[in-house]
């Protein structure tokens, strides 16, 4: 990834190619943020405080004068900082860089911050936040794409990997903005998590699957059955070799990706009988997922009959993204998570992270 130090101002639209660039870089080398947060801290500190000398500054930024002296060391070997007797100083090109840096550096560890914090309060292995709020700005969404494919780079092994996705409006928008996944050591299949449910082709589970297929180089299977059953005709499908096939795939898949929808949404969209929309209301239903509904507690209050994954199998699965963004959002994703994997990843937005954490003591 290619990326300027040296702008000495930022337009909103250079800001967020900027950010987005600095969070490809993380998704492949976490640590190199940390080494840039802490070079960037140094810049800072000698900018305000120059000429001041290391023993000074160690003290000031609370660390060793050992580690500190390494990384001056670097930065003068870059023309960043300049060494005197009466200390030290920012170089012409030094007082460019941390200029350029400073106010990306700003909204990044800001969210950097904000990521740890969401993983932490659900406990899960790690969240991405992306700027903005996808409920109205839908660039974000495409934004998850982009996320999603360098979160995959990471963490797909080399060999044959077989990735269950789920279906949904999110998800479909994701699929379109996602870039290559193939190598020659690493080969995809993607399947669909679940059987149709009677709304759009275009946001059901088998249409994205093959979308996230096309875009990423690899290949998919389909899953021809409705997804809400009688047990008369679910036992029947399961006798069919073809769906016996199909299935087979999904139960020894090694990753899933899915979003999480909003209950009487995702009810409507279901196209749930008004009973059953009333029942949800009363049990205060606010988050649905592979056709299981959550009160705010995380407590199942539903669960709709189904062919496909169960939310049991992701336990067992090593690599599960989920994928929600937006405010509105924020009620799902948070009692959602109360259920979800330690494995898993979230991928969210500003917005939901912001309303999530709101009153939250870590």
């Amino acid at each position: 990834v290619v990326f300027s130090l040296t702008w000495t101002y930022f337009d909103p639209q250079k800001e967020r190619i900027m950010l987005k660039e600095f969070k490809m870089i993380e998704a492949v080398a976490p640590d190199m943020l940390d080494v840039l947060q802490e070079r960037f801290q140094i810049l800072r500190n000698i900018y305000w405080m120059q000429p001041i000398g290391r023993r000074s500054l160690s003290e000031t930024m609370g660390i060793t004068e050992r580690v500190l002296r390494t990384e001056t060391d670097v930065l003068k070997q870059l023309n960043l900082i300049e060494p005197s007797k009466s200390g030290m100083t920012l170089t012409e090109r030094g007082l460019e860089v941390y200029q350029g840096l400073e106010l990306v550096m700003n909204q990044l560890l800001g969210m950097h911050q904000i990521e740890k914090e969401m993983t932490q309060y659900f406990g899960i292995q790690r969240c991405i936040v992306v700027a903005g709020d996808s409920d109205i700005q839908k660039k974000v969404l495409s934004d998850f794409g982009d996320v999603l494919t360098n979160t995959l780079n990471l963490l797909l092994p080399n060999g044959e990997n077989t990735i269950a996705v789920m279906g949904g409006t999110t998800m479909a928008m994701v699929a379109e903005n996602m870039g290559s996944l193939e190598t020659e050591k690493r080969h995809n299949l993607f399947v669909p998590a679940r059987g149709g449910i009677g709304e759009a082709v275009s946001v059901q589970a088998n249409s994205i699957s093959a979308v996230m297929a096309n875009k990423t180089g690899g290949n998919y299977r389909a899953l021809y059955v409705p997804e809400q059953l009688s047990r008369e005709t679910y036992n029947s499908l399961l006798q069919e070799p073809s769906i016996q096939e199909v299935l087979t795939l999904i139960s020894h898949a090694n990753c899933v990706v899915h979003s999480i929808g909003r209950a009487l949404h995702m009810a409507a969209r279901r196209k749930m009988s008004d009973d059953e929309m009333v029942m949800l209301k009363q049990k205060n239903a606010v988050a649905e997922s592979f056709g299981y509904f959550f009160d705010e507690e995380g407590k199942v209050v539903y669960k709709i009959p189904r062919i496909g994954l169960q939310l049991k199998n992701l336990q067992e699965i090593p690599y599960v993204v989920a994928i929600a963004g937006g405010k509105t959002k924020a009620k799902a994703i948070r009692a959602y998570m109360k259920n979800a994997a330690k494995q898993t990843w979230l991928i969210t937005d500003e917005a939901a992270a912001n309303e999530i954490l709101k009153g939250v003591t870590l």
